[in-house]
């Protein structure tokens, strides 16, 4: 999958250059693409954001330097367009996995300042999705965690293909406790039956432990299931 971000500070993305998404992108897994929309504007200085018509505080993001971005990168419409806003459809992991298995690219939009000209978003874009009911400095952050999420779908990017069913949310229980060596540490120990070589006795205390853990932190998700 190949996707691309237009934003006003490329730099905030040196993250995803690392760890899983970043071998994904190294193996061919996964194309990512930054683009410093400034690049793109048609001011001497570079500007992109100007004060906002009917007054009112902060800069807006303005349509030309968007459009121009646009129009170089995605010049036949091949790719989804996303918008990252708080006004947008909420990230979950049903989307997050409809946009990894989606048969277009992604082109994805981060916002700044008090917002983006409506006038572009209505020219280009597709949709617009929102990681969660709060606002944000920017879009730069709510979109390193829609790339984060929708990568762990695309085939080969986890170490295995099964990583991703038994995870809190997708399975629709919160995961179960995990431990690791040693098997006592401060004096805790890791539960017998971990220890026991007995899997249908593991995947049995397992799936109680996830249940015990749903209803106590996100008794919500026992609900939505019904």
């Amino acid at each position: 999958m190949k996707i691309d971000i237009l934003t006003l500070f490329p730099q905030m993305f040196e993250p995803l250059r690392q760890s899983i998404i970043g071998r994904a992108v190294d193996n061919g897994l996964l194309s990512l693409n930054i683009t410093d929309i400034r690049q793109y504007s048609a001011d001497k200085h570079c500007k992109c954001d100007d004060y906002p018509f009917g007054g009112g505080a902060g800069m807006v993001m303005m349509p030309q330097p968007i459009y121009d971005a646009v129009a170089a990168i995605d010049p036949d419409h091949s790719s989804r367009r996303i918008y990252m806003s708080p006004k947008g459809k909420r990230l979950t992991d049903a989307l997050a996995k409809e946009l990894a298995f989606s048969d277009k690219n992604l082109l994805i939009l981060c916002g700044h300042y008090e917002g983006v000209d409506q006038r572009v978003l209505d020219l280009c874009f597709d949709s617009e999705i929102s990681i969660g009911d709060y606002v944000l400095t920017g879009g730069e952050l709510a979109a390193m965690v829609t790339v984060d999420a929708l990568s762990r779908f695309l085939p080969g990017v986890l170490g295995s293909d099964t990583s991703n069913i038994d995870e809190s949310i997708t399975s629709g229980r919160l995961e179960y406790p995990q431990y690791t060596r040693p098997a006592e540490f401060m004096g805790l120990k890791v539960p017998d039956v971990l220890l026991s070589g007995h899997h249908a006795n593991v995947k049995k205390w397992r799936n109680e432990e996830s249940e015990k853990l749903t209803q106590r932190l996100r008794p919500d998700l026992m609900r939505c299931e019904k």
